[in-house]
């Protein structure tokens, strides 16, 4: 049969053909050649969070951002060949982030440890670092890591500062979504102290003029900042031969003292929390237990109980303030006097335009400093800031959906009454309000559903509430898949009671009538 098919003249053509094309790409393809990196642009996406000055903060001409992790990222990017695109996000959710893929690499003051390098991968040490303890400048009680015992703390969530602070004895630990947060939590007089990343405290007292706090020790470990990849990347290799590169040709020095007064410290390969890891994993097993050796389960059935009931105490207070203002505010609204008119339509309308987590910011966070600013010494604890934040905004919808039901009902059973003799009041009361509650009803059940919602704002202030409850979840065992889908499961059976109890109402009032 081979003999017949070489008889046929196109046959041998096909094949002279197919040899000529495996020389050629045998010459051209050399798998062995070295690739010049100078050449290539490859777009690499790193997630950071813009809140770690000086390591990495919103550029000064408000393009972009900048600081040390910046710089370094840009300076490995260019020796390998990457173009670094910067993502900002929350510092507990880059983890995540990278777990989904929807960042390539992660940079900003990350501290190598064991329980993070189970879930990513981690590079080279590129930084030394540590933790800081800051106090107030009038505290002369807590000087050592020992003092912090039963103390109040502010941390940054997701931080080995707030790994640290767990782990002291009966310490009263608020996490905050930044550094920046629990700083200004310690300058209001909230907290006893703050234990943070010791580069970003410093910076926050010298250079960004954070006055009157003050660094009384840091925490005696040896700790190493990374650069995080995904388990599957492929990209860890040229990381840290991009790392290698710059630490050669002392680029790194001169990013450094760009940043920091001083000079670099060696870098060792491989960061030795993760070498003790290795040779101690046991003992630390037996003697440490933590959030990270719990089984995902046991925890979601301690915590999220206790946000769920956070939020739900947090709804009542808020819905039932509401309702007494928003009445009150809506018999206002529809009152003859003008000033009084006007007077509440800014609050509605503020109240309504304005951004729940502004109103939270300015209640919890800018009113202790300004009126500190003028020599008052003034603070506001997170459980009432929060009823009144959510109470005020709250307050602002009812009176409009309260003042719509009232205005619903028709102006001739004003008149009816009027001519039975009845003053304002008695209308209001017998009449009016009733019917105008059975139509108020729906939005009122709709508002409170939404409130239910809308509590997850107060994480940002350190409430433990549900959501809260989940994100600390989520920064010690990095699984958020499974965390927020259960979460979202909790907030969805809150809401489904709660609209069950408004429709049962609604039937109950239809058949009274």
């Amino acid at each position: 049969m081979l003999k017949y098919f070489f008889r046929h003249r196109k046959s041998k053509v096909i094949i002279f053909g197919f040899l000529i094309f495996v020389c050629v790409l045998l010459t051209t393809f050399n798998p062995f050649e070295k690739k010049s990196f100078a050449n290539e642009s490859i777009s690499f996406t790193v997630g950071t969070e813009p809140t770690f000055p000086p390591l990495e903060m919103p550029s000064a001409t408000g393009n972009g951002l900048e600081g040390f992790d910046i710089d370094l990222m840009n300076a490995i990017g260019k020796e390998v060949g990457l173009n670094i695109v910067f993502e900002s996000m929350p510092f507990d959710g880059l983890i995540p982030a990278l777990q989904s893929n929807t960042i390539d690499a992660a940079i900003g003051g990350i501290t190598i440890t064991p329980e993070r390098a189970k879930s990513v991968r981690f590079s080279s040490p590129y930084f030394k670092a540590g933790l800081a303890i800051a106090v107030q400048q009038s505290n002369e009680v807590i000087k050592n890591y020992d003092d912090l015992k039963g103390k109040k703390i502010a941390v940054a969530i997701g931080t080995t500062g707030a790994i640290a602070a767990s782990k002291i004895p009966n310490a009263q630990v608020i996490t905050f979504d930044s550094a920046v947060l629990a700083l200004q939590e310690l300058v209001n007089g909230k907290v006893d102290a703050v234990l943070n990343d010791t580069p970003v405290t410093l910076y926050a007292i010298k250079d960004a003029g954070l006055q009157k706090i003050k660094i009384v020790g840091t925490v005696e470990e040896e700790e190493y900042y990374g650069i995080i990849l995904p388990n599957n990347s492929d990209k860890l290799a040229l990381i840290n031969y991009g790392l290698y590169e710059i630490l050669r040709n002392g680029n790194y020095n001169a990013i450094y003292r760009k940043w920091f007064s001083g000079e670099p410290t060696n870098l060792p390969i491989i960061a030795p929390s993760l070498i003790a890891s290795a040779n101690s994993s046991s003992n630390n097993t037996q003697n440490n237990p933590n959030l990270t050796n719990q089984p995902l389960t046991l925890l979601l059935i301690q915590k999220l109980p206790q946000g769920a009931l956070v939020t739900i105490t947090l709804t009542s207070f808020s819905i039932f303030f509401g309702l007494i203002g928003g009445s009150l505010i809506a018999f206002g609204l529809i009152s003859r006097r003008k000033i009084l008119k006007t007077i509440l339509r800014i609050y509605v309308e503020f109240f309504r335009g304005t951004p729940m987590l502004v109103q939270l910011f300015i209640i919890y966070f800018g009113l202790p400093a300004f009126f500190q600013g003028i020599g008052l010494s003034w603070s506001l604890q997170r459980f009432p800031a929060a009823i009144i934040a959510l109470s005020l905004n709250v307050t602002a919808y009812l009176a409009e959906i309260i003042r719509g039901g009232i205005e619903s009902i028709d102006s001739g059973q004003w008149e009816a009454c009027e001519s039975l003799g009845m003053n304002y009041w008695q209308t209001m009361k017998e009449v009016i309000l009733p019917q105008a509650f059975r139509r108020i009803l729906p939005p009122l059940g709709n508002e409170f559903i939404t409130l239910i919602k809308d509590t997850s704002l107060v994480a940002v202030i350190g409430f433990a509430e549900l959501f809260r409850q989940g994100q600390l979840i989520v920064a010690t065992t990095y699984q958020s898949f499974a965390v927020y889908i259960t979460v979202a499961l909790v907030y969805l059976c809150l809401t489904t009671l709660s609209s069950f109890i408004f429709k049962w109402t609604e039937r109950r009032l239809k058949i009274l009538n």
